[in-house]
């Protein structure tokens, strides 16, 4: 059976996105094939990819990237993080399903170190959650047919 190819969308795929594909690709293993890309390519972010570290998940390997117009059109699902992403996102075929989860960009945070890294640590945490109610949607999905 082939595995759906979900393709995480953000602005600048330097945090939401990246962390969406770590925790697809950890907590989707063997079910999906997780990618993720920007409306721009702005670097990955080091907080990120400290906050996934907590987490057990190193995405340090990932690398921030445009959107692929031939990922674009093989993927079963495209799912944006922001708002930007959700509206810019270039036309998908009609195979394909979009979905938006809209989170606060974290890069965005400002105040001490500490608070700064709570609030990667809420959008890691609420991204992780989304994912885990859409693999249990994709699992329970062929026994609603």
């Amino acid at each position: 059976m082939k595995q759906p190819v979900i393709y995480f969308l953000c602005t600048g795929n330097s945090c939401r996105s990246q962390m969406a594909e770590g925790w697809a690709r950890v907590l989707g293993a063997g079910k999906i094939v997780a990618h993720s890309a920007g409306i721009e390519a702005h670097g990955l972010n080091p907080r990120a990819v400290r906050v996934m570290q907590e987490a057990g998940i190193d995405i340090s390997h990932q690398a921030s990237q445009v959107i692929d117009p031939g990922l674009l059109n093989q993927a079963d699902y495209v799912i944006t993080l922001c708002g930007d992403a959700d509206e810019r996102c270039p036309v998908t075929p009609p195979h394909v399903t979009r979905l938006h989860w809209g989170f606060e960009d974290p890069a965005r945070a400002t105040g001490s170190e500490e608070e700064i890294l709570q609030v990667f640590r809420t959008v890691r945490d609420g991204i992780k959650m989304a994912i885990q109610a859409f693999l249990q949607e994709l699992e329970d999905k062929p026994a609603s047919r």
